[in-house]
């Protein structure tokens, strides 16, 4: 017996360590931010730098540091959350970014001279810059682990973040420690605070602060070289202000942010290729022929190189066919991006005259395009959230952060192959269950057709989207699952939503959708107890009422219970802060 149940969840992004008063705070680059508790946070910070000073001897200096390091972390999180743009102005921003949008590169290069840096001093960082709609965060992670094998230190930094906002600031593949993000942040933080009057202008928003945040770390720490990922789309994206570097790459293009990027393919493609640099070559992976026009006509426009990467199974290897470190057939492409960007970058670290970190009399470094040999980094690269799956007992959780219509299908594809091995030795009944919600200006139906509801910590937090729209959107999710499951609805038959006490809206009772408060609460309801991970991870804020526990039973029945969560990273980092905790530690 195989059965199908798919929810719409809604989780508060309510934190008992996060200032009440950050949910309506209106920022963005161009608005200033309601004024925070500063002093006090810069206090902690000084208190804690004085405490380490002066207190150099016996266990309780150990003691000290760590308090006041999970406090100070604590209080920059929530510092850095006064950055986020309230929802109430966002479409203001973007409209007037829409207008001249060359103006937020021109604000980005004030914020980073505001901090002692130049956009000169960044050439010293040795950049690989990776745009593209799908797979660029997961071609950054190749392309770091290809290098870091080679010995290199290396930075990576990328959006957006599953659990905890350090993720995004990477050296040597690991997220900075609590230390080094505590310490940067509140240098670069007190930097701009300090020169907003004098400047007549605001604090940067919450990506261009991190931004300039992770440009100031792999600096200060001397990475080798630095994989920086784009934001959305390129040409006006705030990591463009890099001006030289040592290659670029465009993963697959798709329809994705068309308020801020276009609503055609060749609009979008125009945008990505914003990040092309003259003389600096551009690698891509294969596109269908409209964007491909469009990135070719651009790169003859500002002179550059731009090469089409081959097919994974064209690259030799003695080995035969290689096992990638990321499941699902899309991320071959991925891997082969990765390769050409590994391959150049070398060369150009040889050709600078650099001393070697590792023996790099490889042949990757002297081949054609066509037989680079494949690199062993590949197979050991790690990147969460993304194809990833995880196995507790009886209950196995497959995640993918996919949220565009060709995410979504390659999603079902590995999820489909995955879910035929794994089920094909089980006896008894299997239940598949779907955890699904979406965020921004997606059209959550196209997406559940492409397949076939749950919203976060401090770290977690989205000040972009108000209560309501996430309530509606997780009601339309709903409605949308009904639509094209065909099911139908007993007449009258309708149930308060699970969230009490908030907005007074109504979703009708469906057989196989269910609208949960939180992440927990639906992870909790589909494991019934049966996923030791999840035992440990206490009661949810909004508990479930007794008459929807009532409809687990045959989730207790099954043999075993396949639960796919995809349709947003925000979902898959709020589940994953439950279903592998040291994530969160």
């Amino acid at each position: 017996m195989c059965v199908w149940f798919g929810f719409i969840i809604l989780a508060w992004t309510w934190s008992p360590h996060t200032d009440s008063k950050a949910r309506n705070i209106q920022t963005s680059g161009d608005i200033s931010p309601v004024p925070t508790k500063k002093k006090a946070i810069l206090g902690l910070w000084v208190r804690f730098r004085v405490g380490v000073t002066v207190r150099v001897r016996g266990l309780g200096l150990r003691i000290i540091k760590q308090t006041c390091v999970r406090v100070c972390v604590q209080e920059a999180v929530c510092a850095l959350n006064t950055l986020q743009t309230n929802v109430s102005v966002l479409d203001q921003v973007r409209r007037e970014r829409s207008d001249q949008p060359e103006l937020q590169l021109q604000a980005m290069r004030g914020f980073l001279h505001r901090t002692g840096l130049t956009v000169d001093k960044l050439d010293h960082l040795n950049i690989i810059h990776v745009t593209g709609t799908k797979g660029k965060g997961s071609t950054c992670a190749f392309t770091e682990r290809i290098l870091r094998d080679y010995g290199f230190r290396t930075g990576f930094y990328s959006s957006p973040h599953l659990v905890q906002v350090r993720e995004r600031i990477r050296i040597n593949g690991q997220p900075i420690s609590k230390e080094l993000f505590t310490k940067y942040f509140w240098e670069v933080f007190a930097q701009l605070d300090d020169t907003k009057d004098s400047h007549g202008v605001s604090m940067p928003a919450y990506f261009s602060f991190l931004t300039i945040l992770a440009f100031q770390v792999f600096l200060q720490e001397r990475v080798d070289l630095a994989v920086i990922e784009v934001g959305i789309g390129g040409a006006y994206d705030c990591t463009n202000i890099i001006r030289k570097p040592w290659v670029c790459g465009i993963s697959s293009l798709g329809i994705d942010h068309t308020s801020i990027l276009g609503d055609t393919i060749e609009e979008i493609a125009w945008q990505k290729a914003g990040i092309f640099k003259p003389g600096v070559p551009v690698f891509t992976v294969k596109q269908p022929d409209r964007p491909m026009t469009v990135l070719q006509g651009r790169a003859k426009e500002i002179g550059c190189p731009l090469w089409v990467c081959p097919d994974l199974e064209q690259y030799e290897s003695g080995a035969g066919h290689l096992s990638l470190g990321l499941a699902g057939q899309q991320q071959r492409c991925n891997a082969s991006l990765a390769l050409q960007l590994s391959k150049t970058w070398l060369q150009r670290y040889r050709q600078s005259g650099h001393n070697m970190k590792n023996d790099l009399s490889h042949p990757s470094l002297t081949s054609p395009l066509i037989s680079l040999p494949l690199s062993p980094g590949l197979e050991a690269t790690e990147w969460p959230g993304r194809t990833q799956t995880l196995r507790h007992g009886p209950v196995t959780y497959y995640l993918d952060g996919a949220h565009t219509t060709g995410s979504m299908q390659a999603c079902v594809h590995w999820f489909s192959q995955e879910i035929q091995q794994e089920e094909s030795s089980n006896r008894g009944p299997v239940i598949r269950v779907l955890l699904f919600n979406t965020t921004g200006e997606r059209d959550s139906a196209i997406l559940l057709s492409a397949a076939l509801f749950c919203k976060n910590n401090a770290d977690q937090q989205n000040f972009n989207v108000s209560v309501e729209n996430m309530l509606t959107r997780c009601l339309d999710n709903q409605i949308s699952w009904q639509s094209l499951s065909g099911t139908e609805t007993k007449q009258g038959s309708e149930s308060e939503l699970l969230i009490k006490d908030r907005l007074p809206l109504l979703a009708k009772t469906r057989t196989n959708t269910l609208v949960f408060p939180c992440i927990l609460s639906a992870l909790q309801w589909i494991s019934q107890g049966r996923d030791t991970v999840l035992a440990t991870a206490g009661c949810p804020y909004l508990p479930v009422q007794p008459s929807v526990m009532a409809k687990a039973e045959p989730l207790r029945e099954a043999a075993q219970v396949s639960v796919l969560v995809t349709g947003s990273l925000h979902l898959v980092g709020g589940a994953l802060k439950y279903l592998d905790p040291s994530l969160a530690s």
